[in-house]
Order: structure tokens, then C-alpha cells, then sequence
């Protein structure tokens, strides 16, 4: 059985956003990375980017319910993207006395504590309403976050659409997360 549906609040939407923007402004302004950090913090970030990738290849919002693609793993492959970018930009970027780990346990502890439950009382009582029994299935089968470890075989078998990755405006990402990957390097080989 899903939640009730509860209302979308836009200032606290756009106070998020801020909030994670000004984030990565102080890490990227105070970091002290290295090269190996940096490689490092890359390989999780480019992980978390290609599954977005992925996802908003997918992703037809306000269409259809989304089974296929990595849908069929998990319903929330774009927050588990953004999980393992967040993860590799805070390895990268290195602030002294482990700020950087102290920012990555914080985010953490926001994520699964705050965001994911709200996120949770709010999408699947939308879907719910939107796509009725489809979607509760759906819901009983595939988990909200960590990926199943077979499809689940009630999916769709829905193809990956390069319109859709546009729709979404995912490159905007790609581009931001080479931006920072680029600056970040720029910055462990100068010490700057």
C-alpha cells in the first residue's frame, strides 16, 4: 500500500537546490585535491553519470509508468546517480582536516534521513494515483533505491531515447560534471 499524497512545496524545492549549490561552491572553492583523489572521485562520478544517463534515456515523465531500463532495478536510478556523483565530487575535490568527509557523512545523513522519506511519501502516492494497480506492483517488486540484482520481470521492455536524455536535460549534467571534473584536475596538478 502507497502513502497518502502530500503537497509540493516549491520555496522548500528551491531552497534545496540552493542548498546543494552553494555545497559545491564551498567544496570546489576550499578543495585541496590531488591527482589520485581526483581519479578516484572520477571513476565514482562518471559510474553515477552513466546510470543517469541511462535513466533519463528512459524517463518519460507524466506519460507513462517507467518500468523499463534500469526502472527495472531500482525506481529511483537518478537519485542513486546523484548519490554516487555527490560521492565521487566530495573524494575529489580533498579539504583539509577531512572536510570533505565530513560533508559527504552530512550529505548522507540528509539524503536518507529527510530527502528519500519525503520523496517517498510524495512520488509513490502521486503514481499511485496516476497509474493505479500498475503501479502498485511496481512498488511491491522493485525497491526504492538499492538496485534489485535481476530485472524485474515485470518491466517494460521501453528503449533508451536520445529525445528523452534532451527532454530531461541530463547533458546539462554531463556538462557540469566535466566542468567541475576539469577544474578540480586543473587544481591538483597546479596547486592552485
Amino acid at each position: 500500500m502507497t502513502p497518502e499524497p502530500e503537497t509540493y512545496n516549491k520555496n522548500l524545492g528551491n531552497l534545496r537546490v540552493l542548498s546543494v549549490y552553494a555545497v559545491l561552491g564551498a567544496l570546489l572553492a576550499l578543495s585541496q585535491p590531488t591527482p589520485v583523489s581526483v581519479s578516484i572521485g572520477f571513476v565514482f562520478a562518471a559510474l553515477g553519470e552513466t546510470l543517469r544517463l541511462w535513466a533519463a534515456g528512459h524517463l518519460h515523465k507524466n506519460v507513462s509508468l517507467i518500468t523499463s531500463g534500469p526502472y527495472r532495478y531500482t525506481r529511483n536510478p537518478l537519485y542513486l546517480g546523484r548519490l554516487l556523483i555527490f560521492t565521487g565530487i566530495a573524494i575529489m575535490a580533498t579539504l583539509p582536516a577531512y572536510g570533505n568527509w565530513i560533508v559527504l557523512v552530512c550529505g548522507y545523513v540528509i539524503f536518507f534521513v529527510y530527502y528519500l522519506p519525503r520523496k517517498e511519501r510524495v512520488e509513490p502516492a502521486r503514481l499511485q494515483g496516476t497509474h493505479g494497480e500498475r503501479f502498485s506492483t511496481y512498488y511491491a517488486a522493485v525497491p526504492a533505491l538499492v538496485p534489485r540484482l535481476s530485472p524485474w520481470p515485470g518491466g517494460s521492455n521501453d528503449g533508451w531515447h536520445s529525445s528523452r536524455l534532451r527532454r530531461n536535460r541530463e547533458h546539462w549534467m554531463v556538462l557540469g560534471l566535466a566542468a567541475v571534473t576539469v577544474f578540480l584536475m586543473w587544481r591538483a596538478y597546479t596547486g592552485t
